[in-house]
C-alpha cells in the first residue's frame, strides 16, 4: 500500500509521483545528497591522479568500488526483500556518511595516501551493494506500480541534475581550494536524506515476511529473469553495455588532461555535458508519459555505443563537449527505460532480488570493464581504450537490435525469446 496526499494542476498529471508524500521526501533528500555525491566522484578521481598520475590507479579505484556489487549483489537483493527498506537505506546513508567524513579528515590532515582511497573505495562498494537494490525497489513501494515510470523518471532527471552541478561545483572548488572540501560538502549533504528517510510514515510501505533460506530465495528471482524474455533481454543487453560502454567515465580525467590539454575545470565541464545530455534525456521521460518500449532500449544503447566512437575520435575540446552531450542522452534513455520496464514487469515480491540481478549486471560488471579499460589506456592512451569498450558495446546493442526485432511477445510475458514476429513495444 502507498500513502498519497494531494497535488492539484498539471504537476500532479504529468508528474504523478510528486502525490505521494513519501516519494516527495525521498525526492528532496536525494536532491541535496547527489550533487554531494557527485562532487566526491570528482574529487576521488582527481585525488587519485595527483597522488600516481596513473590511468590503472584510476581503472583499480573504480573496480575495487564496484567489486562488491559483483560478488555479493545478488544476496544484497534478498535482503533487500527481506527487511524494511526504509531502515536499511538509514543504516546504508549513514555508513557512507562516515565514510566521506574519514576521506575528508584524511586530506585534510595531509595524510592520505591511495592504500587509504583504495580501502575507502571498498568500503563504500559494501555499503551500495545493499544500498542499490534497496534503493531501486523502495521507489515501487513509495509510489506503487502505476506511478512507477514516472518516478523513476525523476529518479533519473535527479540523479543528472546533479551530474551537472556537481562536478561544475567540484572543478571550481578544486581549482580554488584542492580536493578536500568536496568531500566534507558529500558528508554533509548526507543530513538530507537521513531527515528526509525519518520523516517517511512507515505504515504504507510494504514489507514481506522471510518464506526460506536465502539461497531458495535468490533461485527463485533468478528463474523469474530466465523465464521472462523481455526481461531476460534487458539483462543481457545491460550486461554487455554495462561492463564496456558504461566505464568510458574512467577516462575522461585522462581526455581532459593528455588529448585535450584542460585542467580540473575543463575535467568538471566535461563530466557536466555529460550530466546535460543525461538530464535532457531524463526530463523527456518524465514529461513525456509514454509507456517504456523495448526497442527503445536496444536503439538507445546503439547510439551510446556509436557515439562513444566519436568521442574517441575526436580532439577538439567544443566537439567533445557536444558529443558527451549526446553520449549522456542516450546513455540515461538506455538505462531509464530499461529499468522502468525490468520494475514494472516484476512482482512487488521478487523486485528486490530482479533489481540486484540488474544492478549485478550493469554496476557489479564495472570491476572487469574498468580495470580492462585503465589497462587498455595504460598501454595505449585513452582514444583507443574508450573506442574498443564503445565497439564491444556496439556488438551488444547489435545483439539487442536483432532479438528485438525478432521478439513478438504480447502480454503475459511468456513466449520464448526469438519468437519471430514484428518488433513488439513492451507495453503492447
Amino acid at each position: 500500500m502507498v500513502h498519497k496526499a494531494p497535488l492539484s494542476g498539471r504537476l500532479a498529471v504529468r508528474l504523478p509521483a510528486f502525490q505521494h508524500r513519501n516519494y516527495r521526501l525521498f525526492f528532496g533528500g536525494q536532491l541535496v545528497s547527489l550533487i554531494g555525491t557527485w562532487a566526491q566522484a570528482i574529487g576521488q578521481g582527481w585525488l587519485v591522479l595527483e597522488l600516481t598520475d596513473s590511468p590503472l590507479a584510476l581503472g583499480a579505484v573504480s573496480a575495487l568500488q564496484f567489486t562488491p556489487s559483483l560478488l555479493f549483489g545478488l544476496w544484497a537483493g534478498v535482503l533487500a526483500d527481506r527487511f524494511p527498506k526504509r531502515r536499511v537505506l538509514l543504516c546504508t546513508q549513514s555508513v557512507a556518511m562516515l565514510l566521506a567524513v574519514a576521506l575528508g579528515l584524511l586530506t585534510s590532515l595531509h595524510l592520505v595516501a591511495l592504500w587509504h582511497v583504495f580501502v575507502l573505495a571498498t568500503l563504500l562498494g559494501l555499503v551500495n551493494a545493499l544500498d542499490m537494490p534497496a534503493r531501486q525497489a523502495f521507489v515501487g513501494e513509495m509510489v506503487g506500480k502505476e506511478h512507477l515510470a514516472s518516478a523513476i523518471a525523476l529518479n533519473a532527471s535527479l540523479f543528472n541534475a546533479a551530474r551537472v552541478v556537481g562536478p561544475a561545483i567540484a572543478g571550481l572548488l578544486i581549482g580554488w581550494f584542492g580536493v578536500t572540501p568536496l568531500f566534507w560538502l558529500n558528508a554533509a549533504s548526507f543530513i538530507a536524506v537521513l531527515i528526509a528517510l525519518s520523516k517517511m510514515e512507515i505504515a504504507p510501505l510494504t514489507r514481506r515476511s522471510r518464506r526460506g533460506g536465502m539461497n531458495a530465495e535468490l533461485l527463485e528471482g533468478l528463474r523469474y529473469v530466465r523465464r521472462t524474455p523481455v526481461v531476460l533481454l534487458i539483462m543481457i543487453v545491460v550486461g554487455v553495455v554495462g561492463t564496456f560502454g558504461m566505464n568510458y567515465q574512467v577516462l575522461i580525467p585522462l581526455f581532459a588532461r593528455a588529448v585535450l590539454h584542460r585542467g580540473a575545470s575543463g575535467y568538471g565541464f566535461l563530466m557536466s555535458a555529460l550530466g546535460l545530455g543525461s538530464l535532457l534525456a531524463a526530463l523527456t521521460l518524465a514529461l513525456a508519459g509514454r509507456q517504456p518500449r523495448l526497442g527503445r532500449v536496444v536503439a538507445a544503447a546503439a547510439g551510446f555505443s556509436l557515439l562513444q566512437l566519436a568521442v574517441a575520435a575526436s580532439h577538439t575540446y567544443a566537439l567533445t563537449l557536444a558529443l558527451l552531450v549526446a553520449v549522456g542522452y542516450c546513455g540515461v534513455l538506455f538505462m531509464a527505460t530499461a529499468n522502468t520496464i525490468v520494475q514494472t514487469a516484476s512482482p512487488p515480491e521478487l523486485r528486490g532480488r530482479v533489481m540486484s540481478l540488474y544492478i549485478t549486471l550493469f554496476a557489479g560488471s564495472t570491476p572487469i570493464g574498468s580495470l580492462a579499460i585503465g589497462a587498455l589506456a595504460h598501454a595505449y592512451g585513452a582514444p583507443p581504450a574508450m573506442a574498443i569498450g564503445a565497439g564491444i558495446s556496439a556488438l551488444g546493442s547489435a545483439y539487442g537490435l536483432q532479438r528485438w526485432w525478432r521478439l513478438a511477445l504480447p502480454v503475459p510475458l511468456s513466449r520464448p525469446l526469438g519468437a519471430v514476429g514484428r518488433p513488439l513495444a513492451f507495453d503492447e
